[in-house]
């Protein structure tokens, strides 16, 4: 079985979506728009893990000069997908779950520290903010 394919159904049984066509259109979607949120090491460590597919579609977007905050994504995902904002969530966190388990922990770590606070949740990670 490719990488990509693994990816796919790793995307697929977390989201629990019924076909690959399904998560791959999933899938797409969030790599596209996370391609445009990440520069600099953390998105080429990023790409450097992901199956070339992939890794094409991630690093095919132009950088935003700063990322945008993490209900903003949300609501990127759901324009993108043409969905409501709870299932725009889920895929979301569908996709970032399984990328987090495809970058390990160092660098998931190393995203989420150049990414807006509330991106940890749709990491499937806890969002521990320190309090001012």
């Amino acid at each position: 079985m490719t990488r990509h394919r693994l990816l796919l159904q790793q995307v697929r049984t977390l989201g629990r979506y019924s076909d690959d066509e399904e998560a791959g259109r999933v899938l797409d979607a969030v790599l596209t728009l996370l391609g445009s949120q990440l520069t600099g090491e953390e998105r080429s460590d990023l790409a450097a893990v992901l199956p070339e597919q992939d890794r094409a579609v991630l690093v095919s977007q132009v950088p935003l000069p700063e990322p945008v905050t993490a209900p903003a994504f949300v609501e990127a995902v759901a324009r993108a997908l043409h969905t409501s904002l709870a299932c725009a969530r889920w895929d979301a966190s569908s996709v970032l779950a399984a990328l987090a388990d495809q970058a390990g922990h160092g660098l998931t770590d190393r995203l989420l520290s150049r990414l807006p606070n509330g991106y940890a949740l749709l990491f499937g990670r806890a969002d521990l903010a320190v309090a001012a």
